[in-house]
């Protein structure tokens, strides 16, 4: 078996507040291979972004990683000093967020900011380096790259800004990137061509992703597999195809109810009843259970683990969905 560039194990981060501690990530694994597209879908405030921060050790305090292990290509990033994770961010590892802003200072020129990135982890030239940016803008769709580096990114549409982002994180051709909805924003055209140019590059160059989303539609037609996450658990992965036709856990079956292209026209949506539980005061059993239809007292009193329901596909639940065969 190829070994994964990415395997998370039992992670944990917790954040101090005054109402007490809310355990954001509660015990996540995860393995993500050369090349695939890991897919992390669920409500907001269901731990998605948390886990990307915590993966790579952007959690400041009040926060903290209080358990797991991170492994990067089998090295432990937890075991590492801020000044060797400063090192591999950028260059090993990489995130596109969701407001390309968020990376782009808006008073440098792009070529300023490219070439910086390039030399910080590349012993390169200046010349060399606005060559590599020029380059990487080409690749994602710019036109025009090089007169495009002059540019500062105000004067550029927010399409064309995530590009810039993604290619700013792919021209070092790091083993991980972690996108944090980065097209959520964007057109459903604009979306659709950099989805495209992103899974393009990732298969040339083996580069494992996650990508964080809500949407499920651009999970389907992104990732080779897709983990579920709720208040803060990972509650069902497996292959996206086998997982979007014959989910297993409730709460799957809610998010694809919930979508309008699941539901004949004239039909009315059937949403996931209530609302996402508070962190600070979670239900005893488990997390979903009071807007589950098929939860039972055993429900309400346990917490389900993660179990093994075929080769490829894992779960938490007492009462599954009968998968059709």
């Amino acid at each position: 078996m190829i070994a994964p560039v990415l395997s998370v194990r039992n992670l944990v981060t917790e954040f101090d507040t005054r109402a007490g501690t809310v355990t954001a990530v509660d015990g996540v694994s995860l393995d993500v291979g050369p090349g695939e597209v890991l897919g992390i879908v669920g409500e907001s405030g269901s731990g998605k972004t948390i886990t990307g921060f915590s993966i790579l050790g952007l959690i400041d305090k009040p926060g903290r990683i209080a358990g797991g292990e991170v492994l990067l290509n089998g090295q432990d990033l937890r075991t590492l000093p801020e000044a060797a994770m400063q090192k591999l961010r950028g260059d090993r590892i990489a995130m596109i967020f969701q407001d390309p802003m968020m990376t782009l200072n808006p008073v440098l020129r792009i070529d300023t900011q490219m070439v910086e990135t390039i030399r910080a982890h590349r012993d390169v030239s200046p010349a060399r380096a606005r060559d590599m940016a020029a380059e990487a803008l080409g690749l994602v769709g710019i036109p025009s790259p090089v007169e495009r580096l002059r540019t500062y990114p105000h004067e550029m549409s927010g399409g064309m800004r995530q590009r810039v982002v993604i290619a700013i994180a792919l021209m070092l051709e790091p083993d991980l990137i972690i996108a944090d909805e980065p097209t959520t924003a964007l057109d459903v055209t604009i979306q659709s061509q950099i989805l495209s140019e992103m899974q393009r590059l990732l298969a040339a160059r083996k580069t494992a992703l996650i990508w964080i989303t809500h949407d499920l539609t651009v999970v389907a037609g992104l990732a080779h597999r897709v983990a579920v996450m709720y208040a803060g658990r990972i509650v069902e992965t497996g292959p996206v195809d086998d997982l979007l036709d014959r989910p297993a856990h409730p709460y799957t079956q809610g998010l694809i109810s919930s979508i309008p292209s699941s539901v004949p026209r004239g039909e009315r949506l059937v949403p996931i009843k209530g609302m996402t539980p508070s962190l600070i005061s979670l239900p005893r059993g488990c997390a979903f259970a009071p807007r589950c239809p098929r939860a039972s007292e055993t429900c309400h009193n346990a917490r389900p683990e993660a179990e093994d329901i075929s080769e490829a596909r894992s779960l938490r639940c007492f009462h599954p969905l009968e998968m059709a065969q």
